[in-house]
């Protein structure tokens, strides 16, 4: 009875591995040749995740491959719909075959989806439209629970993004760059948006725009890029939960622009790059450790910017992290009595110049450092001018900044030249810094590597008397 019933459990065990190998068989797919396709064989989650990473032209046409791959791009979560390469100018393409094939491809594909979620909706339409069929898009997508909504939209007029966008509760992500005025509702209200990025729009009035920023409670990286603010006094940005905040200003300096003032207690990081006609304000920022400011070029009213700067400067004066750039620190220099409006910043630790030091401005970053008393760590991203001239016994090495006497743990310089003023100040540094851990030394890319002349350098460095005996000299 024994080995029967052995037998039997043995027979069943049989047919149950039969009828799993013919199920297998059965879901297989094979090429031409013979050989399995594995990836067809991976559940619908996966392709679905592997698709989300192409633009929806080229998801569509996985469709031809077998009747596996036939209707899954109906529900993959991500559209991505680009126009950027149709076109070989930025020409009025109104009427063109181009276009029209575009428009026409993008509404059949979203008329023929199935009622699956969107998790990403992004769409760039760089040429002439019709806003009401784009608008009617985006519409789409916000009833379909997006997550991520990202628009590049040479628009005509507003009416392009409809009202809807503006309380719709699923966005976590919202980008818009759109050549036009923005229409912001009386009604506004994102309760899940952390990131909001708006580019090129112009704000109506002060009270709908301050209303944007306050109507999402949860916003944590908020990014204006070249928007414009002329029809704005003030542009107040107050959040509880902003942690970052990016600020590209318009390539333009006008004395009369607004006043943006910011109230966010939890912001830590803070980047503005711009010639700050639109004076800032930072009335409430007791979190805020990291910031950086560029202004591109100096204007003809140097001394009216440079106020400004200090002014901006002088309320980061809490951080721990700050990297300027060469204009920001060229504009020191045109303010009347620099060295007693400059603040002093006593938790700063690390600092990056964004710039080439030169004769001109080597003084201002030596007495900024004085400024600077804990400081750590110092990156000069630019090295120096190839036509800065330095020596041994300049006036300058007689009062060493006390951050370099007793704080300094780290210093990198790229762009290194090994010229003589380079070697000068790496060498003053060596002999000062007590603390000084490591010194990260960056060749020169740009010029032809000289090999001899690097030795040289290297062995010349590595057998100066260092105040700190625990320095590494690394040289990359």
């Amino acid at each position: 009875m024994l080995r029967k019933h052995q037998f039997s459990g043995h027979k069943t065990s049989k047919r149950l591995a039969m009828s799993e190998n013919k199920h297998r068989k059965q879901h297989e797919v094979e090429h031409t040749d013979g050989v399995v396709d594995c990836i067809s064989n991976l559940p619908d989650c996966i392709l679905h995740h592997v698709l989300s990473f192409l633009p929806t032209k080229e998801v569509v046409k996985t469709s031809v491959s077998s009747k596996r791959w036939k209707n899954l791009w109906a529900s993959v979560p991500n559209l991505d719909f680009d126009d950027t390469l149709l076109y070989a100018s930025e020409a009025d393409c109104k009427h063109s075959p181009e276009l029209t094939s575009f428009m026409d491809f993008v509404e059949r594909i979203i008329w023929s989806r199935d009622a699956s979620k969107i998790e990403k909706f992004r769409l760039s339409c760089r040429v002439c439209f019709n806003s009401s069929q784009i608008s009617s898009w985006i519409s789409y997508a916000i009833m379909n629970n997006v997550r991520e909504l990202d628009l590049c939209l040479f628009a005509e007029d507003s009416s392009t993004i409809p009202q809807s966008i503006f309380d719709c509760k699923s966005l976590a992500i919202l980008k818009i760059e759109m050549n036009c005025a923005i229409e912001i509702p009386s009604c506004i209200y994102l309760p899940c948006l952390k990131t909001l990025h708006l580019s090129l729009v112009t704000f109506p009035n002060d009270e709908s725009t301050e209303k944007l920023f306050s109507s999402c409670p949860v916003l944590e990286e908020l990014v204006l890029l070249d928007c414009d603010c002329v029809n704005l006094k003030s542009l107040a940005i107050s959040s509880l939960s902003l942690k970052r905040l990016i600020i590209d200003d318009l390539p333009v300096y006008d004395p009369d622009g607004c006043k943006i003032k910011i109230d966010a207690k939890n912001l830590t990081h803070l980047e503005y790059i711009g010639y700050l006609s639109n004076e800032i304000f930072l009335n409430n920022i007791p979190s805020l450790v990291k910031a950086s400011i560029h202004i591109p070029i100096l204007h003809l009213r140097k001394k009216e910017a440079a106020c400004r700067v200090i002014d901006l400067l002088k309320q980061l004066r809490n951080v721990v992290s700050l990297r300027v750039s060469n204009r920001t620190v060229e504009s020191l220099l045109c303010a009347d009595k620099m060295l007693t409006l400059f603040p002093f910043y006593p938790n700063l630790t690390h600092l990056v110049l964004t710039m080439e030091v030169g004769n001109y401005t080597f003084g201002t970053f030596m007495s900024l450092l004085n400024f600077c008393p804990a400081l750590q760590s110092i990156s000069l991203s630019e090295g120096f001018d190839r036509c800065m001239r330095l020596g041994e016994s300049d006036v300058i090495w007689l009062l060493v900044p006390v951050c370099i006497s007793f704080h300094l743990k780290t210093l990198t310089f790229r762009n290194f030249h090994s010229n003589d003023s380079e070697i000068c100040f790496v060498k003053h540094v060596l002999k000062y810094a007590h603390v000084l851990e490591k010194m990260d030394i960056w060749w020169c890319k740009t010029e032809p590597r000289d090999v001899k002349k690097q030795r040289d350098v290297m062995k010349e460095l590595e057998i100066v008397e260092k105040s700190s005996a625990a320095c590494i000299i690394n040289f990359s």
